[in-house]
């Protein structure tokens, strides 16, 4: 007997239960335990509101002994007549980790009952599947009217902004921000520090704005202008850059979760995500109002202006992860995609845990289960699409060629598909007889008459042992067979051939209805298919009804879309809602639904108390090191609470009056002393009142992010390409790491200035992180990222070290240095230290560089100056 059949015959006997009771001494064990009876209320009560329906953890469905047997992530849960090898009585009764339920525990008797089930074969009884769980009525009306009370609306975090009066802390202080901070250094006895020195701060500027170093020259430029605006002239120069919005779109994008692939086991890669991405850039770079920023994304395709840009923005909703599939056969796939969203939307534009609300009201903040299903519905019929970038007439050509050419491939496809036909039948006859009988007879039955025994073994067999691939079948056809199958591929592929070159498209969101999605090999659209999008002016060739309709979306008890409540309205979060606001506001065309539109409305609305002091906080983490709220992405009551809850508003306030600019709102934080204060400062008694500065007596060191060490590296190394947008670049690594994923779309391009643009532009694979990156905790794109972790482990030193990128990068920093200083040392050290440190050497510096030339070669200078903590700071 071979492998296959022994292994077929086995999973016969699990299926159909033919498995012999294994005895036990326990008393318990020897009584007969009935499923539906005893094991059946346990798992409903216990077990099914995660593994049923909805499958939330670890895709292990309980609800039938197929499910069980077939397990989840970590394999089988139940091994008939052996409770001590089964995972399910294992987690139930602790003896693996976690223990189950996760809600509470199982009492002595039901874990026991459970172990004697499993060793007397773990029999289920014959129709007994599970069902969704009766919702009592009145049970159901009061989880859906949750109550907010008069004290939750008044947390500081749902209360509209007001701009408190400047504080007259110091008449020598100009700017609100640093009188505000005064005030509370005096309350708490702290003394500011002084101002860095000129080339600190110049240093800093260029780090923070544009994410490079300055070079010598430009270093230069600003320590030789003496003007009282010689500041405020470098920071308009600096907002004024095209690297300006790569720097700081970089920080919007690690709240959008961008990559260039999908992620999960296959990762298949996203040929147009990269315009999402420059999308950010551009906004950033235009200064775009942040509240209209926030409109273009989540409702792009439903403004009254509509445009290639603001269809490109909507991709923020679909730059999650994502598994290729169709969402219509497997739809709580889709409300794992809904509550993507909504985690993004909520943590961050609102700075919320809404997706805390999914299967219960928020155990910690005021935000009931009904606002989660409500802001769900205002979401709910987006559907993921693409969209031509090209004029409409040039589209329109384009899919009537498409279309010509598919008409005549289709009879050709379907005459060898009529040609294999009987060969593969024949070839699944012969491959099913080396089956034992039992599975033959399984396989044979029609299928709405096999048991679930039968359908589970069949299945398995079929897509399996009896999937007859093309080779094979080629090789089985006659003479005559195969010359005509050739001569038909052949004129299959001379079609192909006669095909345009394809159009360029963008990845966008829509409205649609996912339930009628056709998703089959190579199609990416997963949309309505009467709704594609087909004209560069958004509009659609819509064959439906005259007027969009939202598929219905509904209240899920307990997160189960099985168990349904009341049909939602869309809505917003209550305890966050001012007013009135419209949840519907509908496109003169009729073509969607207006819901996200009212969505894009109501954050980024000055009602919102939300919205706008998220953003804020944001910008002062990434200037000061630290939100004056801590943290970024949650401002409920699990957060920490602001350091500076007057300040907070005021600039709250300010940004809105100052037309949501964040450009205005940075100048507004840089030109203020807090910024300039000098950060290698120490005084003993403020150190011991506020060791964590949070207060800000001091400017906090920033280590650099991972994009920027290496954005660094190639600026001094001289060799950085600034090209600005683009298609990603993909730096060589090693082929081993390559070969160790699957379904790698990870292509290496040479080792030169094609690839050695900035960090922005390096591909972004969820499944493989650039290993640099990594290393310099770049965050997993797979969620977003508030704030990103700051580490000190031995690996950053050893990739500063080994890495055969940053050796190449030094030698090439000495070459230029030798180029531009000429063979005397000492000026070699000055000018590297100036292009790496903006700084000259100290006089213990210079005499260690000086030996270390003496004896080493420059290469070995400009790789240490490359490996100073100092290289990787932002000081």
């Amino acid at each position: 007997m071979t492998r296959r059949t022994i292994f077929a015959s086995m999973i016969w006997l699990l299926a159909v239960g033919w498995v012999v009771s294994v005895p036990s001494t326990l008393s318990r064990a020897q009584e007969s335990v009935s499923f539906t009876r005893d094991i059946q209320p346990i798992l409903q009560n216990s077990c099914w509101k995660c593994h049923g329906e909805a499958m939330q953890l670890s895709k292990l469905d309980l609800r039938t002994l197929e499910g069980a047997l077939k397990g989840g992530e970590k394999g089988a849960s139940i091994v008939p007549g052996k409770a001590e090898d089964s995972r399910l009585y294992r987690r139930v009764a602790g003896l693996e980790r976690p223990a189950m339920p996760m809600d509470g525990k199982l009492t002595g008797d039901q874990i026991s009952t459970i172990k004697a089930w499993i060793d007397q074969g773990a029999h289920w009884d014959v129709g007994a599947e599970a069902k969704a769980p009766s919702v009592d009525p009145a049970a159901l009306a009061a989880l859906e009217n949750m109550e907010i009370s008069p004290e939750a609306r008044n947390y500081w975090a749902f209360k509209l902004p007001l701009q408190a009066p400047v504080p007259n802390a110091s008449a020598d202080l100009r700017n609100p921000i640093d009188r505000f901070l005064e005030k509370t250094r005096r309350e708490k006895d702290l003394k500011a520090a002084p101002r860095a020195d000129r080339l600190t701060l110049v240093r800093r500027a260029y780090m923070d704005l544009i994410g490079l170093p300055p070079t010598p020259s430009e270093t230069e430029e600003f320590l030789s202008d003496n003007s009282p605006e010689a500041w405020g002239h470098l920071i308009d120069k600096l907002l004024a850059s095209p690297h300006y919005g790569e720097r700081w779109g970089r920080h919007w994008l690690d709240v959008a979760r961008y990559a260039d692939s999908d992620g999960f086991e296959q990762d298949f890669d996203r040929p147009n995500a990269w315009l999402y991405r420059d999308y950010v850039v551009r906004s950033f770079n235009q200064d775009k109002p942040y509240n209209i920023f926030i409109k273009e994304q989540v409702a792009g395709d439903e403004l009254e202006t509509k445009s290639a840009d603001t269809m490109i923005a909507t991709g923020f909703l679909r730059a999650g992860p994502r598994v290729h599939f169709r969402e219509k056969d497997t739809p709580e796939r889709r409300f794992d995609y809904l509550d993507d969203v909504m985690a993004t939307i909520g943590r961050g534009i609102l700075g919320l845990t809404v997706q805390c609300a999914r299967c219960h009201n928020h155990k910690f903040d005021p935000i009931p289960q009904k606002d989660y299903y409500s802001l769900q519905a205002a979401i709910f019929g987006y559907v993921e699409t693409t969209y031509p970038l090209v004029p409409k007439e040039e589209a329109d050509a384009y899919n009537k060629k498409v279309a010509e050419i598919d008409a005549q491939i289709k009879p050709l496809r379907e005459r060898i598909a009529e040609i294999e036909a009987p060969y593969r039948e024949k070839l699944k006859a012969e491959a099913l007889r080396k089956y034992p009988e039992n599975v033959q007879r399984a396989v044979e039955k029609p299928e709405n008459e096999r048991t679930p025994g039968e359908k589970l073994l069949a299945t398995q067999v079929i897509e399996g042992g009896l999937n007859v691939n093309g080779p094979t079948v080629e090789r089985a056809l006659t003479p005559e067979h195969a010359a005509e199958r050739k001569a038909l591929n052949d004129r299959i592929a001379a079609l192909q051939k006669e095909k345009p070159q394809p159009i360029p498209v963008a990845d966008i969101v829509t409205d649609g209805d996912y339930r009628f999605t056709p998703l089959g090999p190579g199609d990416d659209v997963i949309g309505c298919v009467k709704c594609r999008i087909q004209e560069a002016e958004g509009t659609f060739l819509h064959t439906g009804p005259a007027r969009y309709q939202v598929p219905p979306s509904y209240f899920l008890v307990r997160g189960d879309p099985a168990s349904k409540g009341s049909l939602m309205k869309p809505g917003f979060i209550t305890v966050a809602t001012y007013g009135n606001p419209a949840t519907e506001i509908p496109p003169a065309d009729g073509r969607t639904s207006g819901r996200r539109r009212a969505l894009a409305e109501w954050l980024a609305s000055r009602e919102n108390p939300l919205a706008p002091r998220v953003i804020v906080n944001r910008v002062w983490h990434h200037h000061f090191g630290r939100g004056i709220v801590p943290t970024l992405d949650n401002f409920g009551k699990m957060g920490d609470p602001p350091t500076h809850p007057e300040l907070l508003d005021w600039l709250t306030v300010e940004f809105m009056n100052r037309g949501w600019s964040i450009k205005q709102l940075h100048k507004l934080m840089i030109t203020s002393e807090a910024y300039q204060m000098a950060s290698a400062y120490t005084d003993a008694e403020d150190l011991e009142k506020d060791p964590q500065n949070q207060y800000l007596w001091r400017y906090r060191p920033q280590r650099l992010d991972a994009e920027i060490v290496r954005d660094g590296i190639l600026r001094a190394s001289g060799a950085i390409n600034l090209a600005v947008g683009g298609t990603p670049v993909r730096p060589p690594l090693p082929e081993t790491l390559i070969k160790s994923t699957i379904y790698n779309v990870w292509k290496n391009q040479d080792d030169g200035p094609e690839v050695w643009r900035r960090s922005l532009y390096v591909y972004r694979k969820r499944g493989m992180m650039f290993p640099m990156f990594e290393v310099f905790d770049m965050p997993d794109s797979n969620f977003s990222a508030g704030r990103r972790s700051v580490s000190t482990v031995p690996t950053q030193a050893l990739t500063l070290i080994n890495n055969d990128f940053v050796l190449k990068q030094a030698q090439l920093f000495a070459d230029r240095v030798k180029k531009e200083a000429g063979d005397d040392p000492v000026k070699q050290i000055g000018l590297a230290y100036r292009i790496a440190l903006t700084r000259p050497p100290d006089e213990t510096e210079l005499a260690l560089a000086t030996d270390l030339l003496g004896s080493h070669a420059l290469v070995d200078l400009t790789h240490v100056l490359l490996n100073l903590s100092e290289f990787l700071y932002m000081r």
